[in-house]
């Protein structure tokens, strides 16, 4: 069983240079420094700025999706709104705003009806870019996601662990224009890290024991690593 996102890698040219950009308007605290890469803290996951370089790699113009308390969201829009030309979309009751960093990454904002802590918080929504759709959600359901929205008419699926949302669209612009990562990196928590890439390990590209845990690289090249 998956749960939680552990982290979200994002290659940088000069990670000092976003580090600074994530402190300045999203206040996530440096929780590790290393020579070609920063770790930052967004609630209990991790956001890893790396330069180009290492393998795995970052992900490029990657979508994904942080967490605010809803009281906070107002504040949040007229603050960023300042600065970024900010699309917002509601989903339901909640509402989400977009922005761009400096990067290419789209950023989004998903307001949640937290009752404790303030701030920018855990990532709930990733999206990555993969060549065939089918192929990819058949790969994500056998790791332990389920389908939540079934948008196969619009080139994307939405899958879930329950603790956070997966998206794979086909090459496509999604709201804000924004597109799926490739070569993305990512952790996932799991009860049992080595049975469930066990249940895909045919298909994948690789299998690797790691510290973490397992670290698979999927048929697009991303690369998942379940965290025991």
């Amino acid at each position: 069983m998956l749960s939680t996102p552990e982290w979200l890698t994002l290659e940088v040219k000069y990670p000092d240079r976003l580090t600074a950009f994530y402190d300045a308007f999203l206040e996530l605290d440096v929780v590790e420094e290393r020579a070609d890469e920063t770790v930052l803290a967004a609630g209990e996951t991790a956001i890893r700025l790396r330069a180009p370089g290492s393998v795995p790699r970052g992900g490029l113009h990657t979508h994904y999706a942080l967490t605010v308390p809803e009281r906070e969201y107002d504040d949040w829009y007229d603050r960023l709104g300042e600065r970024f030309d900010l699309v917002e979309h509601t989903f339901g009751d909640a509402r989400s705003l977009y922005f761009y960093d400096p990067e290419g990454n789209c950023v989004e904002l998903g307001e949640r009806p937290l009752e404790a802590g303030g701030g920018v918080s855990d990532l709930f929504e990733l999206v990555l870019e993969v060549e065939q759709l089918d192929a990819a959600v058949d790969f994500y359901r056998r790791l332990g996601f389920d389908i939540v929205d079934d948008g196969r008419g619009e080139g994307r699926v939405r899958l879930t662990t329950g603790g956070f949302d997966l998206e794979l669209w086909s090459p496509r612009l999604g709201i804000a224009d924004a597109r799926g990562g490739v070569h993305v990196d990512f952790g996932v928590a799991a009860e049992d890290p080595r049975g469930v890439a066990r249940e895909v390990a045919d298909d994948a590209l690789a299998v690797t024991s790691v510290e973490d845990g397992v670290r698979i690289r999927d048929p697009d090249g991303h690369y998942v690593t379940l965290v025991g």
